[in-house]
């Protein structure tokens, strides 16, 4: 499943999808690139923080429930109260960079190694363009932004990128297990100082300069992990789970780089939980709009118990015939995705405002799409719903001036208590 917002990407080596030799990796400067040194193979397996961290008091994001009881009796949590836990790691950190002054608009200058500036930069302008290429709408709402964030969110954009690449690809059929732990093992390296390649490097200055945490982007991995040897998702907490992985992380990566408004009256919990809405809400709308296209492949990314209670069944997902069943479940289902977009926009706001735009545009966009699906009566099985380049244009200007709202200074759902 194709990760939110994130389309085709960069094509891969067949015999080396990952264009990784297992013996070798790279070490000196950070963005030299310059040579290799032989070690020993070690294979890393993602330990998740969230199932460590214990969420705190004065929780705003609303779950159906944290806690549930498994048949042995025992509690274990739910997926939304471990994707929180996730959250409040993230924003503990940012907070904890404002602590020891270094604000959000403030980033490093550019490490002037001799021989790599130049690399550095050649790096950040080819991200710039795979941007321009496959996400024309968010690239112009990046233009807006300071260089610093602008290069920053388009760093993040291509790992994003090339990451949904190795299971959706035109060579998924070649990434194992094992291709991911390497990639894993590369993201590591990456976040230690030593990329891979040019594009690598550019996201290695990346989290250099900004306070990202190399978490979400470990999340993403494993929500590729779970294309490889999952195809049913049983209930609506599994696929919370998967969107997070898959969408969510996207907006946990971005907000330490796009900045909370210093006006902004918003806990730093709460403008993570709206961007992680926005990441949830926009996978659930992929996944309703891709229901022929995904049964096409064998795969079924809605809740299987709620097909049930609708009186659905894979049979009928595979039969793509839209009833008066169907219709009920899907306007049920694009009833859930608008509540996350709803809670996303609350959050929007709060970032700096050069930031706004982009995000904004991306809102406005993705839930349109949900209007689509309605105008086609529900056939997302023979008809791929989509927003028309006219209706596009015609967001920008909305995405626009939406941006230019301030903060409210008033009490709202986000603010600090």
């Amino acid at each position: 499943m194709a990760v939110a917002f994130l389309g085709v990407v960069l094509p891969l080596d067949t015999s080396n999808p990952l264009g990784i030799n297992d013996n070798l990796r790279p070490v000196g400067s950070m963005c030299g690139f310059r040579r290799l040194e032989q070690r020993k193979p070690r294979w890393v397996h993602a330990k998740y923080a969230s199932m460590d961290f214990k969420a705190g008091n004065g929780r705003k994001f609303e779950v159906v429930s944290s806690l549930i009881a498994n048949p042995a009796g025992e509690v274990a949590v739910s997926s939304e109260q471990r994707v929180y836990d996730v959250v409040l790691k993230q924003a503990a950190l940012v907070k904890e960079q404002l602590k020891s002054k270094t604000a959000l608009d403030v980033v490093r200058p550019d490490i002037a190694v001799p021989g790599t500036l130049e690399m550095l930069n050649e790096a950040y302008d080819r991200c710039g363009e795979i941007c321009a290429e496959y996400a024309k709408t968010f690239y112009l709402g990046t233009l807006l932004m300071t260089p610093e964030r602008q290069r920053a969110i388009w760093a993040i954009y291509v790992w994003c990128r090339r990451t949904d690449e190795l299971v959706d690809g035109p060579n998924a059929s070649h990434i194992t297990p094992s291709a991911l732990d390497r990639w894993e093992k590369r993201l590591e390296d990456l976040f230690d100082g030593r990329p891979y390649d040019m594009l690598d490097g550019a996201l290695a200055d990346t989290v250099s300069r900004f306070p990202v945490d190399i978490q979400p982007f470990r999340d993403m991995i494993e929500g590729m992990r779970l294309d490889l040897r999952k195809s049913r998702y049983q209930s609506f907490d599994e696929l919370y789970l998967y969107c997070y992985y898959v969408a969510g992380t996207v907006g946990l990566m971005s907000v330490p780089v796009m900045g909370i408004d210093p006006e902004s009256q918003a806990s730093t919990e709460s403008v993570y939980n709206a961007a992680l809405a926005l990441g949830i809400a926009n996978q659930l709308t992929n996944i309703l709009r891709d229901v022929g296209e995904d049964a096409g492949r064998g795969r079924i990314y809605l809740p299987q118990d709620e097909l049930a209670q609708a009186g659905l069944s894979e049979d009928d997902v595979f039969a793509g015939k839209v009833t008066d069943r169907w219709r009920n479940f899907m306007k049920s289902q694009i009833k859930r995705a608008r509540m996350f977009f709803d809670q996303a926009e609350e959050g929007v706001t709060e970032l700096t405002q050069a930031s706004r735009w982009p995000v904004w545009a991306s809102l406005l966009l993705y839930r349109q799409i949900l209007d689509e699906i309605e105008a086609n009566d529900y056939d997302n099985f023979t008809k791929r719903a989509y927003v028309s380049k006219v209706k596009k244009i015609l967001a920008l200007p909305v995405a626009y001036g939406r941006s230019l709202i301030r903060p409210s200074r008033i009490h709202s759902s986000l603010t600090k208590v």
